[in-house]
C-alpha cells in the first residue's frame, strides 16, 4: 500500500480490531459475552470517529487489525484506512511513527487505541501541543496502561520505546516511560478509562442510553 502525502502535518492513528465474534475485547467478552462485547466495538468506534475525523486540526488514519479487515460503514469522509501490519502490539504502534516508506508522511503522530469513549478533541489538540516541545505524550489510562501515545518525530525517527513492554497489565505505562531519556516525555494528559471490565461497560452502556434520550 503506498501512502500519498497527507492534507495536515498532524497524523492521528486510531488501533481498533475488526469488531468480529472471538476478535478482539476478549478481556471485556470474557465478562459480558461476545455478543455483548462486539456491540460495544461497533458502538464505540464510529462514534469515536465521527467526533475526531471531522476536525481539520489532523488527519485521522483507522488502523485496523487484521489488515483485511472491512472498514465500519458511515465514516467520515477524511478518515483513511491504514494497515497495521504484522508483529506484536509494540511493534505495530511504532510502525506509523517511522519515516517512510515504512512509517506516515513528515509530522508528529498520536496514536490512540478505539476503546476509550471518553476521548474527545481537545485531548488530542493537547497532546499535540504538548509534542510542540517534548519528544513524546502519553495519556494514562486507569489499569497502568495508557489510552495515548504521540511522537514528535523530528529531528528523527524515534527508537523503539515499546521494547519489553508488558502489554495488557497494570506495567504497560510504566515499563515504556522507562524505557525514555529524562525530560523525554511531557506531562501526563488526563486520565481516562477504557472499556475492559463489567463496571467499565456498565458505565459506559448506561452514558449511551443517555445519549439516545437527550433531545437535540
Amino acid at each position: 500500500m503506498t501512502l500519498g502525502p497527507a492534507p495536515t502535518a498532524r497524523h492521528l492513528v486510531v488501533f481498533a480490531r475488526e469488531a468480529r465474534l472471538g476478535r478482539g475485547k476478549r478481556r471485556l467478552a470474557a465478562h459480558v459475552g461476545p455478543v455483548a462485547a462486539v456491540h460495544f466495538q461497533r458502538t464505540a468506534l464510529p462514534a469515536l470517529l465521527r467526533r475526531l475525523g471531522r476536525d481539520p486540526r489532523w488527519t485521522v488514519w483507522l488502523a485496523l487489525t487484521p489488515d483485511h479487515a472491512r472498514l465500519p460503514p458511515g465514516l467520515p469522509n477524511r478518515v483513511r484506512p491504514l494497515p497495521q501490519g504484522t508483529g506484536g502490539l509494540g511493534e505495530r504502534m511504532r510502525r506509523p511513527m517511522r519515516r517512510p516508506p515504512v512509517g506516515l508522511p513528515p509530522g508528529p503522530v498520536v496514536v490512540i487505541g478505539s476503546d476509550i469513549p471518553a476521548v474527545r478533541p481537545e485531548h488530542v489538540a493537547a497532546a499535540f501541543r504538548s509534542l510542540g516541545n517534548r519528544a513524546f505524550i502519553f495519556g494514562p489510562a486507569t489499569d497502568g496502561g495508557y489510552w495515548l501515545v504521540g511522537a514528535r518525530r523530528r529531528p528523527a525517527e524515534p527508537r523503539d520505546i515499546f521494547a519489553g513492554v508488558r502489554w495488557s497489565g497494570p506495567h504497560a505505562l510504566s515499563d515504556t516511560l522507562a524505557n525514555l531519556r529524562p525530560g523525554e516525555a511531557g506531562p501526563p494528559l488526563d486520565l481516562l478509562e477504557d472499556v475492559d471490565d463489567p463496571a467499565a461497560w456498565r458505565r459506559w452502556r448506561r452514558g449511551a442510553e443517555n445519549r439516545a434520550f437527550t433531545p437535540l
